[in-house]
């Protein structure tokens, strides 16, 4: 995720190579980096901060504490702090830095390839430039959406954050059972992927509700209510929430840890 980041602010154009430094502490990672983006990629966190304007925390949550207290001398207080850290919360970050402005962005993979769903919250110390550059980066990667308070993001990340491997298990389980039909695994995938990249296509352009989207697919008595009837009866809707209730409350119990 943080590569997407990398890759969406020089690609435009919102930050030159020289401007970028990044700390990774793998050295094949850091050859890699420099190769591939021509940016200077160091193993040390500290040597990466030295005069640094943002930073962006791009970590796993297991040692996100570690990493804030080995870079809590190098952090100014006029440092713009960005975090993609899953269940790291605001008040974390500000008690370990003596950074201010932080923002706290809640991704999804997607955004690789430049179709993400960004959901932000800033503290209210970050500045109105500071923001703009944030949303800038985050516009970089596909759609952003800037929440006014930070409890949200846990509700987002059950929804976009997670979304994509719900989207991902359905293509699969659809694509077998095109397999199941007959069809070769190839032509099973392409149309699958296909018919669900053409209808969210379909779905946001046309600006109606999804109930009247499945409504035009679906003639009475005819193979598409047939399909939808079995869905429903198996339980479909309450699956999808179920699973996205149980993603909601593991966020939160996360950060509830993170906190201690």
């Amino acid at each position: 995720m943080a590569e997407a980041f990398l890759a969406g602010v020089l690609a435009k154009g919102i930050a030159t190579y020289a401007d970028i430094a990044v700390g990774e502490p793998l050295a094949d990672r850091c050859a890699y980096l420099k190769e591939r983006y021509h940016i200077n990629a160091i193993q040390d966190n500290k040597m990466a901060l030295a005069g640094a304007d943002a930073v962006l925390l791009a970590v796993k949550p297991q040692v996100a504490r570690e990493v804030l207290a080995d870079i809590a001398s190098a952090v100014e207080p006029s440092t713009l702090v960005l975090s993609i850290v899953a269940g790291l919360p605001v008040s974390v970050i500000s008690q370990a830095l003596p950074a201010r402005a932080i923002i706290r962005i809640m991704p999804n993979t997607p955004a690789q390839a430049g179709e993400g769903m960004s959901v932000w919250v800033a503290t209210p110390e970050t500045s109105a430039a500071q923001q703009a550059w944030a949303k800038a980066i985050l516009a970089s990667l596909g759609e952003e959406l800037q929440l006014a308070d930070e409890k949200y993001l846990d509700m987002a990340t059950a929804i976009s954050g997670s979304g994509p491997a719900y989207v991902f298990l359905f293509v699969e389980a659809l694509a077998d059972a095109g397999v199941h039909l007959g069809l070769s695994r190839d032509i099973a995938l392409k149309l699958v992927w296909q018919t669900v990249r053409g209808s969210a296509a379909y779905g946001q352009g046309s600006k109606q509700h999804p109930a009247v989207l499945r409504n035009m697919v679906t003639s009475p008595g005819g193979t598409t209510a047939e399909a939808l009837d079995q869905l429903e009866q198996a339980g479909f809707r309450a699956a999808v929430s179920s699973a996205v209730w149980a993603c909601y409350e593991k966020a939160i119990q996360l950060g509830q840890e993170a906190r201690q």
